[in-house]
């Protein structure tokens, strides 16, 4: 995730301080990413530092107000229009875990696949709770129907995510199975009568 690039875009919608940046940060977003108001400022003081934005002095409260540049515009805009690389992606604990669970011995794999199955389909079912909440919801004033909007494809995406990990999560389970019953059939297999292993002589008597 972007902090500079989603600070600069709320910038550009008007002056905030710190705080003011983080909640609607949050807002916007359900509190789905959590920020820590010390990490609001130490990016605005890194947005600062590369002409992004400047700080403009205090307000009437002692709150240390910025505002973008234009530089910092072209950053939003170049950052709206750029699509997200997908030739580095983020660490996926999960397929991480699940990569060595089938090479470290020992390891019950099918219970760690239900046990994560389980899980999601809980997280799932917290994410349409908060859908049907979101769309129950009265409609507000122009502002307060964009940030329900923005919070609802949050929602979208983190819906279409838990799907997306379950059914992966079954491709997982299926794949599993299937290569026991390959090896059950290698097990089983007699061995061919007319092969020998490298190096050994046939008995005496054969031909």
């Amino acid at each position: 995730m972007s902090v500079k690039h989603a600070l600069l875009a709320l910038l550009e919608q008007e002056p905030m301080y710190g705080y003011q940046l983080r909640a609607e940060f949050e807002r916007r977003t359900g509190t789905t990413w959590p920020l820590n108001v010390g990490q609001v400022y130490t990016t605005l003081t890194r947005l600062e530092r590369d002409g992004l934005a400047v700080a403009e002095g205090e307000d009437g409260e002692g709150h240390l107000v910025y505002r973008i540049t234009d530089g910092g515009r072209d950053e939003v805009a170049s950052w709206f229009t750029t699509p997200v690389a997908r030739t580095q992606p983020p660490r996926d604990e999960l397929a991480i875990k699940l990569a060595l669970a089938v090479t470290v011995p020992g390891v019950d794999v099918g219970t760690v696949i239900q046990q994560q199955r389980s899980a999601t389909m809980a997280a799932l079912q917290d994410y349409t709770r908060l859908k049907r909440r979101a769309a129950d919801g009265t409609a507000g004033a122009d502002g307060a129907e964009r940030a329900d909007l923005a919070w609802s494809l949050v929602l979208d995406s983190l819906v279409f995510g838990a799907e997306a990990e379950i059914r992966w999560l079954d491709h997982c389970e299926a794949r599993l199975r299937r290569a026991a019953v390959e090896q059950g059939r290698d097990a089983a297999r007699p061995t061919d009568a007319g092969t020998l292993p490298v190096g050994e002589a046939p008995a005496r008597g054969t031909r």
